[in-house]
């Protein structure tokens, strides 16, 4: 496996950490809000991930990582009793999103470490070119 090849598996890891994490940043920032343009509050979303074959032979012809869909979460919204809020119902429930502020950190957190172990396959995929380099040069 060439230098490049380990620098595209990485770098297809990265891009999908990091619209994980655009998704959790969405999901937290609409924590509250009741009405979307699309109709009632809003949902949360998460990324599904899939191999992604990266033309390679060998071993690891299939490498790399894709991002398959954004879904929708289906789960029953949180439900709480204020009359006076202007998008509760008949009986004064005002349904909110189904997002656990928890649950995003500990995505938050799991996004950040698979990020951050990608950008350390990055550099050690640098630093044996560099070694490479280095001994080409003294022969």
């Amino acid at each position: 496996m060439s230098i490049n090849q380990i620098l595209d598996i990485a770098s297809t890891g990265m891009a999908a950490q990091r619209l994980r994490v655009q998704l959790i940043a969405a999901n937290v920032a609409n924590s509250e809000t009741t009405r979307t343009k699309e109709g009632g509050p809003y949902r949360r979303r998460d990324a599904v991930f899939q191999s992604q074959d990266m033309g390679f032979s060998g071993a690891l012809s299939s490498a790399g990582v894709k991002i398959a869909s954004i879904q929708t979460s289906q789960e029953p919204f949180l439900t709480r009793y204020e009359p006076s809020h202007p998008d509760a119902n008949a009986e004064g429930v005002v349904n909110y999103p189904n997002i656990n502020p928890v649950e995003e950190m500990v995505n938050l957190t799991s996004a950040s470490r698979s990020y951050e172990a990608n950008i350390a396959v990055v550099r050690t995929a640098k630093a044996m070119a560099s070694s490479a380099l280095d001994i080409l040069r003294v022969q």
